[in-house]
């Protein structure tokens, strides 16, 4: 049984700086984690793994070099083997450049392991917050996919998941290979240990390139394949507190409100 999971270096959001100029965040000299929702991603997968002796996971990620720091911790909490997504041409990629590139790679990958029976993703990076490259990624490979997972157990008919709704909690199925999105369970990430960080420092990380994705086609990877264009951004302006009206009961609360309200020739 393989088990893939996509993960994302990104930048500490509480270090985040945005580039005036071009719109982009500004990842130089500002310290990079694992995306929180792919760590759960990957708790999901170990322990689906724990339960089956014969699974393996396998950890994929695009981008820069430096990106190998979060698969080698990926390694260290229990993957077996590791691929970054590498290429100049990948860069400038939006969520849908950004989702066909990894499943091109997810199916180099596959070839070179032998296929896969379950892709987990987190439901969204905390550098986007647009939760879109997972579902994506089904899509493009016309996978079953479940969102906002939080239980996963593997089955010999297929993965059953249970999945967080507005509503509560409801239980699916779904025959693989099948994708699933992970949110944050009532579960915390395991921690690699002593042992995990030596070995995954001798491992290898294997580096694709566009030329190792036979089937891509370059034109909707990058920039070119990007509709997605940011105009401006902009921190909020920090405005002073709000006015506390006191009443004794809530009708006398709002007939203040509206009085103030009308004073203003608001209302």
């Amino acid at each position: 049984m393989n088990l893939l999971v996509c993960v994302k270096q990104v930048p500490d959001t509480t270090e985040i700086k945005i580039d005036p100029e071009t719109h982009r965040l500004i990842r130089k000299g500002v310290p990079s984690i694992l995306n929180p929702f792919d760590a759960y991603a990957l708790e999901m997968a170990a322990r689906i793994k724990d339960a089956h002796s014969d699974a393996k996971i396998i950890v994929l990620s695009m981008g820069p070099d430096q990106a190998k720091n979060a698969l080698r911790e990926c390694l260290a909490i229990g993957a077996d083997n590791a691929y970054l997504l590498s290429d100049r041409a990948f860069g400038g990629s939006d969520t849908l450049a950004t989702s066909y590139i990894l499943s091109e790679g997810i199916k180099k990958v596959a070839e070179l392991e032998g296929g896969f029976d379950v892709v987990f993703c987190g439901k969204q990076a905390i550098d986007g917050d647009t939760a879109q490259v997972g579902p994506e990624i089904a899509e493009h490979m016309d996978l079953p996919q479940i969102t906002y997972g939080l239980e996963a157990e593997y089955k010999e008919d297929g993965l059953c998941v249970t999945r967080e709704t507005d509503e509560g909690k409801e239980i699916l199925e779904a025959e693989t290979p099948c994708l699933v999105t992970v949110t944050k369970p009532d579960f915390e990430p395991r921690f690699p240990t002593i042992k995990g960080k030596l070995a995954a420092r001798k491992k290898e990380i294997v580096t694709l390139t566009s030329e190792d994705l036979s089937t891509i086609d370059l034109m909707q990877a990058g920039l070119k394949g990007s509709p997605t264009k940011v105009k401006s951004t902009f921190t909020p302006e920090i405005k002073a507190g709000g006015l506390m009206i006191e009443a004794e009961t809530s009708e006398e609360a709002a007939e203040k409100l509206a009085n103030m309200l009308e004073s203003k020739n608001i209302i």
